[in-house]
């Protein structure tokens, strides 16, 4: 069976609404730091606050054709040569088929291939173990626990903080490609 067709695409201005309704999903909302209604005047401040900054980028994750989440690189710092990176799918039919796994090859590709960087970092709600299995699966290594770090639904949870480096990456990479490449997924170069 073939994997769905998965792209990265630039971020667009019509893109503003559905981010908004994704960032409110209880879904999407459970695993990121802020517990909050995101109103249209914040929503509309930092999508503003996107275009032109060399800090982030960002991608809606498209599959066969439909937007299904956000991948986001941010503090990108090309003079000590990192980034952090995140990501959700949004819409939950989409999950269990291995967009995920896909969309972080297609990131770590990225990072260390045309934005030239040698580290790519995260922090992952403790909780969210499954995340950080996969996260792990891809060559990241635990950097540091954050005790009672983010405020989630009125409890303070810790935070692991995983990164991955490029030459971490290169003796991942193969087994990786051919996992996805084995999952249907066409990772071509």
């Amino acid at each position: 069976m073939a994997a769905p067709k998965v792209e990265l695409r630039s971020l667009r201005s019509e893109d503003k609404d559905r981010l908004l309704a994704w960032r409110n999903s209880p879904d999407v909302a459970a695993y990121m730091y802020t517990d909050h209604q995101i109103s249209p005047a914040e929503h509309e401040r930092w999508f503003s606050g996107i275009e032109g900054d060399e800090r982030r980028a960002y991608w809606v994750i498209e599959m066969d054709g439909a937007p299904v989440g956000l991948a986001n690189l941010y503090d990108i710092d090309r003079r000590n040569g990192r980034c952090a990176w995140a990501y959700y799918l949004a819409e939950p039919a989409v999950r269990g088929k291995g967009v995920g796994g896909y969309v972080e090859y297609l990131v770590i590709e990225t990072v260390f291939g045309p934005f030239g960087l040698g580290k790519l970092w995260c922090e992952v709600l403790a909780s969210n173990s499954g995340v950080l299995r996969m996260h792990q699966k891809f060559g990241f290594q635990e950097e540091a626990r954050f005790r009672r770090h983010a405020l989630k639904n009125g409890v303070l949870e810790d935070v692991v903080g995983l990164g991955l480096l490029a030459e971490d990456w290169a003796e991942v990479r193969p087994r990786m490609r051919q996992t996805l490449e084995a999952a249907g997924f066409n990772l071509g170069d």
